[in-house]
């Protein structure tokens, strides 16, 4: 087990996998970072993926599901939700916080694949940064990883 009291799994190999990163214009330059370290797991990993950029997180939802209903032919196997939702001094925060938490979720519920929640939503910028790369690690790979791990869990289901 880890310091987190987790136990650490090992990242399957896949083949022929694919993700669709849905990823928010808002706080951007936290948001790339969550992107560069997904795209970096997911590059070491051989898994295809496309890129999405939505304004801000209360619209990842309905990306998500367009993206999966217009997809005629080559589904994802996956998406990874990136964002970041900063606490202003409004009561703005917990609105698009449980927006977004309640559409991803229901998602989750609906599609026949896996969405994963890369959204960070933290009191200030400092807490964003310590999210990727600094003391908690780097939440874009590891929404990378859980993607990887979720697509081998769903594939190993009987039919």
């Amino acid at each position: 087990m880890s310091s987190t009291g987790k136990t650490k799994a090992s990242t399957p190999a896949l083949k022929g996998a694919s993700v669709v990163v849905v990823r928010t214009e808002w706080n951007a330059q936290i948001v790339d970072e969550l992107f560069a370290g997904c795209k970096k797991i997911l590059s070491a990993n051989k898994i295809s993926f496309k890129d999405f950029i939505v304004p801000g997180a209360v619209e990842i939802p309905f990306a998500i599901n367009k993206i999966w209903s217009e997809s005629k032919k080559n589904k994802p196997d996956a998406f990874i939700a990136l964002g970041c939702v900063i606490r202003g001094d409004t009561p703005h925060f917990e609105y698009v916080c449980r927006a977004v938490t309640d559409g991803i979720s229901s998602l989750n519920l609906k599609l026949p694949v896996p969405i994963i929640f890369g959204v960070l939503t933290v009191d200030h910028p400092d807490q964003a940064i310590e999210r990727i790369g600094g003391i908690h690690g780097h939440k874009g790979e590891e929404a990378a990883e859980a993607s990887i791990k979720m697509i081998s869990f769903s594939r190993s289901l009987p039919k």
